[in-house]
């Protein structure tokens, strides 16, 4: 059974999981919560693009089935544009 990643900046996004799990109890997760480089508020664009590529590529060797993106920075960037660099 292929795990949900939950991809969060920091441990906000803990609240997230703490929903999917109780959503769906029998799924397993991997959460990567950024604390190292949070906030990425102040971030521009393109460092966030290299830290979120970063994270999808470990993610995708853990062979998660799906990716739920738990941070509201990344949630204003994922424009089409955007998403064309995690692809």
């Amino acid at each position: 059974m292929q795990p949900i990643g939950v991809l969060d900046s920091g441990v906000g996004g803990l609240s997230v999981l703490k929903c999917l799990h109780q959503m769906l109890p029998h799924e397993d997760f991997i959460y990567v919560g950024d604390t190292a480089r949070t906030p990425y508020g102040t971030r521009s664009e393109q460092e966030i693009r290299g830290f979120v590529g970063e994270i999808i590529d470990w993610l995708a060797e853990k062979n998660v089935k799906q990716v739920v993106i738990a941070c509201n920075t990344l949630t204003m960037l994922s424009t089409p544009a955007f998403l064309k660099c995690l692809v």
